[in-house]
């Protein structure tokens, strides 16, 4: 590549002196990372701390805009991320039968967009269903990716290590975001292959909710989780590993099918009842993912995203489904025992109405933090665009800016559900998050890891 030589220069009130001559790479200004000063931002010149800045790497601005740094390098600490969901094709690719030049291309935008708003992070949904989106011997591959259940993409490509290229170049973040136990979506009616957790485990495969749903108090199935967890850790240079919600499934009204695995948990000696049981079981895998993959790579951030509410009435005024009741997730539970490096509770409501409000659970969930893990909360983006009562992008902006003022107890960021919603604009997001977002900032330190 063209190597430029660069000259920063140094302007204090009226006086300017050239301080250093460089040979950078002729990258944009967003992705170079001065050995230095670290990452810069194209601003007005006139804007810029301490007026240091190089010319040449804001090539699509004005002249009056430049490559700005700070003499300190960047010391605000957020996260700063959206999910990227690939199940039923909610936020990318926008169509499985589309070529693997627009599929690539539509993630390019994605990072672009992420890169242009100041964000830097991207939790990207590789495993929605027992399938992969992403080269797998274990699995097979998704039906939202290739149209075709278990078929791979052609020509041949591998979309969580071009999205891991890609975000290098731009300074983003990359979990990776798995489904432990869905292995079919509802309403699917493919027929799973060989390799998918039906057909490898039938025995505890069940319908559920017009689902096909995993028992996670079977062993064998726990064991093929972490073992697809492990390979992604040792072969994907992935920054996190992510969990969603969707543990027990979400209840129809009938019991879950598992009557026969608890049995078998009884005449081994259990004696744990069947809810606490089930919360074992979940909190098993948590915890042992936890620990393998920090095994395989000290450095990886492993993160859930429970259900905003862990049991109805808790705090006081909260109103709900009780994850800990209907889902059998303890998410509290990891916070204190510190079996997550991070906790993204979906805090999927309003601030202001007393039931659900974003601000009285957050300001509970950063209370159960005992170990010190970070609290990023989750944000409803999606309700922008719903049908019924939608918000206003304000309500966003409000609640990212409730974020900021508890950030000294570790509410040290927002991810928001779902991209789509961003990449769309839609009511303005994207101006709204350019005001909130003018500088850049690190993700935010774990200094346990």
């Amino acid at each position: 590549m063209l190597l430029l030589s660069i000259i920063i220069v140094v302007c204090y009130s009226l006086s300017c002196s050239t301080s250093l001559s460089i040979q950078p790479k002729a990258d944009s200004c967003n992705t170079y990372n001065h050995p230095q000063y670290g990452i810069g931002q194209c601003i007005e010149t006139s804007k810029c701390p301490n007026a240091l800045y190089i010319s040449g790497y804001c090539e699509s601005q004005p002249a009056n805009i430049k490559c700005c740094f700070s003499l300190n390098p960047v010391e605000r600490q957020e996260f700063r991320a959206i999910w990227i969901a690939t199940a039923t094709n909610i936020d990318w690719p926008s169509s499985k039968t589309a070529t693997a030049a627009t599929q690539q291309n539509e993630l390019v935008n994605i990072l672009n967009m992420v890169q242009r708003l100041n964000m830097n992070a991207v939790i990207f949904q590789v495993r929605p269903a027992g399938d992969a989106l992403y080269s797998s011997t274990l699995e097979p591959w998704s039906l939202y990716l290739t149209g075709t259940h278990g078929v791979a993409p052609s020509p041949i490509w591998d979309p969580l290590q071009f999205i891991l290229t890609e975000a290098l170049k731009r300074n983003i973040e990359v979990h990776a975001w798995i489904n432990p136990y869905r292995a079919r979506m509802k309403g699917a009616t493919y027929t799973p292959a060989a390799t998918n957790m039906a057909k490898r485990f039938p025995k505890y495969a069940y319908t559920y909710d017009s689902q096909l749903w995993m028992d996670p108090g079977s062993k064998e199935v726990q064991e093929f989780v972490l073992n697809v967890a492990e390979d992604i850790v040792r072969r994907y240079a992935v920054d996190g590993l992510h969990i969603d919600d969707y543990f027990y499934p979400y209840g129809d009204g009938t019991e879950f099918p598992d009557s026969a695995t608890f049995s078998d948990y009884q005449q081994q000696g259990g004696t744990m009842n069947k809810a606490d049981w089930r919360r074992s079981n979940v909190n098993y895998l948590i915890e042992s993912l936890y620990n393998r993959a920090h095994a395989i790579r000290p450095k990886i951030k492993f993160g859930v995203s429970p259900f905003g509410i862990w049991k109805s009435g808790t705090p006081a005024g909260i109103t709900g489904l009780s994850s800990y009741d209907s889902l059998y997730c303890d998410s509290r539970l990891w916070l204190q025992q510190g079996t997550v490096d991070y906790l993204t509770p979906q805090l999927y409501w309003a601030i202001d109405p007393p039931a659900q409000s974003y601000n009285a659970l957050l300001n509970w969930w950063i209370g159960q933090s005992t170990k010190g893990r970070h609290v990023y909360p989750g944000n409803a983006a999606y309700r922008m665009s719903q049908a019924t009562s939608p918000w206003a992008v304000t309500e966003l902006v409000r609640q990212v800016n409730l974020t900021r003022t508890m950030s000294n107890r570790l509410a040290l960021g927002n991810v928001f559900f779902s991209t789509k919603q961003l990449m769309q604009n839609v009511k303005g997001i994207q101006n709204e998050l350019v005001k909130l977002y003018t500088d850049k900032a690190i993700v935010p330190k774990m200094n346990w890891l």
